[in-house]
């Protein structure tokens, strides 16, 4: 669905959908001795003609039955009202040049500018407008040299994870010739004197492989400037271990390569290094016994810095001297706390960690020897982000963000402790209009786990109020409240947002996450419906009124709880979703997330997949709430096939009427990068959905 969804004729609300008819074959696997029927296999070729004239029909249908909501033109205006705001990224600072991001409002990407100081007039320094009129080309990543003069950025075209790598030149912002691709999950790690950057590639794949192929063996490169790919220098990679990838860095002082070996989504890594000072010197295995995650902070000479979960879920930072590597010479700099370490950096020769207290943030700021300095005051209760820098930096930025206050950015002065407003956006909403709580329920185990529930002031706890409760649950990602001008506007809509902090997550450390990964992934979807009870017994909402939504992982987790518990929800928003549990590992990246849901190839963990996987767990003749799956044509992440065959199996196994549709986005992936357009047009699609299926009123601003 290209943008937005065209006025069509009104459709007969209680006049029954008719789907497109899917083709089913024969295909049956046998799996651990249990035959497993495929029927919509020829679904996984996603750019067949046959494909795509499926996908075309199902929009249509899609198409016509949103277009048919009246008030979906509303929410599309107020939508578009409130999203037509300045937006900015922290900004980060080299050799006295400062680089941000800034969306001047409906810009389909957001700018990058640069300015010669903070009181200079900034620049556009590259504008991925102008890439693409469709809007479609993203700034995925970028890297600034030591110097400021040169800028590694990858670009990314329709969502996909593939990026090109370009070099532009900041005093006259103009390109050079390099160019680099078949480039993903990768930044660039720049040379301390500029003449080249480290980054992480795979071989191109075969034809017709690039959205759908598996990912394997990736190899660390040096690309000196000025020079063609071809001539890049390889500088690590793994012929006997097809799972690693590598993230290259640099030290401060230009004296060491810092690799990082990743295997797949395990929290746990491995890090080597390379004397940059020697030519011709070996890769070294400093910390190679995959036993936890240390993220290198920075070093002092010979000795580094890691922040690391070994024997401290919730994280610490130690100090390792490469003279001396023996664990049992590693010294603790900053102890385990009660709150969760997410992130530490090094500035003004000093650390400053960001902690989560029940998904909170806090600030604190520690000495190099690891004594605190203080903590940081913040605006409010809310999320932070940034505080990056180098360690000769006495400033600092940060951005702060809460589910009503939009992210404002600051300055911090380390010298001094104090924070000041660099730049804070402004949008037409009253926010002491709504009020934030968070609550603590208890889970399906007993397990009392944090949720976060907003709404407009002076709502009534009768039951009957509009409720949409959004989850993920996973991979040690923390949801913690951010601002979002869709959910701004569901709740001006007279709807409550309802966020749990769900095990599988990182809010409370790796304890917490490790409590919903593998065979105890039920538990993350029993803290789901618990947090949906919940709210029925307390008067917020009821099983006809209340909403699911998640993306990603958190499809999976709505597609899961959808099919346990179909009767306990109205409607359901899984988006790009893990669907196929039996298949993911064998698409692009899908073989890294075995380490956090396990393998199908392994019989016990079959077991344990099947009994979940949305696909497998839809059951013909049950009433399932109304669906609108959403996904993206070019996704590479999680493949659309995943969306494709569930819609496929739900259409057929759907009783009672309610609507099972399937949204899919043409030129577009997982979610990154997508334009501006395509985000508003998909938002007032969701909310129009759940206007019908829930039977809302919506009541919004008088002529917005």
């Amino acid at each position: 669905m290209a943008g937005c969804v065209q006025p069509r004729a009104a459709l007969d609300p209680g006049a029954p959908l008719v789907y497109p008819i899917t083709a089913t074959g024969t295909q049956v696997d046998q799996l651990h001795g249990v035959k497993i029927a495929d029927p919509y296999r020829w679904l996984e070729e996603d750019q067949s003609p046959r494909t795509r004239e499926w996908v075309a029909e199902q929009n249509r249908v899609t198409a016509d039955y949103l277009g048919s909501i009246p008030q979906r033109e509303a929410i599309q205006r107020r939508l578009r009202t409130l999203w037509n705001y300045e937006r900015y990224g922290v900004p980060f600072q080299r050799a006295g040049r400062y680089f941000f991001t800034k969306n001047d409002g409906l810009q389909n990407q957001s700018v990058l500018y640069v300015a010669d100081s903070l009181e200079a007039k900034p620049r556009v320094l590259l504008d991925p407008n102008k890439l693409s009129s469709a809007g479609t080309v993203a700034l995925a990543n970028y890297s600034a040299s030591e110097d400021g003069n040169l800028l590694a950025y990858g670009v990314s075209i329709a969502g996909s994870d593939w990026q090109e790598w370009r070099v532009r030149d900041v005093r006259t912002g103009s390109d050079l010739a390099d160019r680099l691709r078949w480039v993903k999950f990768s930044g660039a790690a720049w040379t301390k004197d500029g003449k080249g950057f480290f980054y992480s590639r795979y071989d191109e794949p075969k034809a017709g492989e690039r959205l759908k192929g598996q990912n394997f063996f990736q190899k660390l490169y040096f690309h000196r400037i000025g020079t063609s790919q071809a001539s890049d220098e390889l500088v690590y990679h793994r012929p006997d271990q097809k799972q690693w990838g590598f993230g290259g860095e640099v030290t401060e002082d230009g004296r060491y390569l810092i690799i990082s070996v990743w295997q797949g989504t395990d929290r746990r890594n491995r890090v080597f290094y390379r004397d940059l000072a020697t030519v011709g010197a070996p890769v070294v295995e400093l910390l190679n016994d995959f036993d936890a995650s240390y993220d290198f902070l920075g070093n002092e000479g010979a000795t580094f810095w890691f922040r690391t979960d070994l024997s401290a879920p919730r994280g610490r930072v130690i100090a390792v001297d490469l003279a001396k590597p023996a664990r049992a010479e590693w010294k603790e700099l900053i102890p385990q706390s009660t709150e969760t370490l997410r992130q530490i950096s090094v500035v003004n020769d000093q650390f400053i960690g960001l902690y989560l207290r029940d998904a909170r943030s806090e600030v604190r700021v520690f000495g190099l020897d690891g004594k605190p300095v203080r903590a940081v005051a913040l605006p409010g209760i809310g999320t932070v982000s940034g505080f990056g820098g180098r360690r000769s930096d006495r400033e600092t930025f940060f951005s702060f963000t809460s589910l009503t206050v939009p992210g404002a950015i600051y300055r911090h002065d380390l010298r001094t402790g104090a924070s000041r407003v660099f730049r804070r956006p402004k949008l037409p909403f009253n926010d002491d209009a709504f009020v934030v709580r968070q609550v603590l329920y208890t889970s399906r185990d007993g397990q009392r786990v944090p949720m976060f529930i907003a709404h407009k002031k002076g709502i009534v706890l009768d039951g009957r109020n509009p409720t949409y409760l959004y989850g993920y649950g996973g991979f040690n990602i923390s949801l913690t409240p951010t601002f979002s001008v869709a959910n701004l506007v569901w709740m001006e809509m007279g709807g409550v947002f309802a966020m749990p902090n769900l095990r599988g997550g990182g809010e409370y450390g790796e304890e917490w996450h490790k409590a919903g990964m593998k065979a105890k992934k039920q538990t993350v979807f029993d803290d789901f419906i618990s947090a949906a009870e919940w709210l029925q017994a307390n008067l917020y909402t009821r099983p006809e009124k209340l909403a699911i939504g998640g993306g990603s992982n958190g499809g999976l987790l709505v597609g899961a709880c959808m099919t346990q518990r179909p009767e306990l929800f109205g409607a359901a928003l899984p988006a790009v979703g893990v669907m196929d549990m039996l298949r993911f590992h064998k698409f692009t990246i899908g073989w890294a997330w075995q380490s956090e849901y396990g393998s199908p190839d392994n019989a016990e963990d079959f077991r344990v997949l099947r009994a979940y996987s949305p696909l497998h767990n839809l059951r013909p003749g049950t009433r399932y709430p109304a669906t609108l799956v959403t996904t993206g044509d070019h996704d590479d992440r999680v493949v659309p096939a995943h969306s494709f065959k569930f819609t496929a199996a739900l259409q057929v196994a759907q009783t009672g009427g309610a609507p099972a549709l399937i949204r899919i986005e043409t030129n577009a992936g997982h979610g990154a990068g997508k334009p501006t357009e395509k985000l508003i047009a998909e938002a007032a699609d969701k909310w129009a959905f759940l206007v019908r299926a829930l039977e809302m009123t919506p009541v919004l601003p008088a002529g917005k």
